[in-house]
């Protein structure tokens, strides 16, 4: 059941969704202006998800590798909407383990004028580990995950794109 309702703490109009479980969440209605960046590769998996929810949403790409052996992100290609700076960011990228690798894509979106507080990380598995880093470097930053356990999937683009 969904049920909307003014809030003016967000000056917006707000979603009230109760769930199969009879949870209640309080939520925000789609906004124009919204803009999704994968973390290649595994991010990529989610485009297609976010883009069946909001037709014609921006998608941005940014490849960023760990080195073997400093563990050490890199990041080896961006491209980003170019008004990024106005857009909120739904930061994909599926399995959060030890957070050094979304930290610098983030560091790469405030390059690009992002402040922090408009991204929104997604997904789908977190550590804890992972979380406290990425809030510890961008306390300004939202964290959308389905769950938070000690131990995360590996190799999930591998399976998703079938390389495995």
């Amino acid at each position: 059941m969904v049920e909307e309702f003014g809030n003016p703490l967000t000056a917006g109009l707000c979603m009230l969704v109760t769930t199969p479980t009879g949870h209640r969440y309080e939520g925000v209605r789609f906004e124009k202006g919204n803009c999704g960046v994968s973390i290649m590769r595994s991010g990529e998996a989610m485009e297609q998800g976010l883009q069946n929810c909001c037709r014609s949403i921006r998608i941005g790409k940014i490849l960023i590798q760990s080195d073997e052996e400093t563990q050490r992100a890199k990041v080896y290609y961006a491209k980003f909407p170019p008004d990024i700076y106005r857009r909120k960011v739904l930061l994909m990228y599926p399995i959060l383990s030890t957070g050094n690798t979304v930290i610098e894509a983030v560091k790469v979106l405030v390059e690009h004028g992002v402040q922090p507080s408009v991204i929104i990380l997604l997904s789908l598995f977190s550590t804890p580990h992972g979380a406290k880093s990425i809030i510890q470097e961008f306390p300004e930053i939202t964290i959308l995950t389905t769950e938070v356990h000690p131990v995360a999937p590996t190799h999930f683009g591998q399976k998703y794109f079938g390389t495995d």
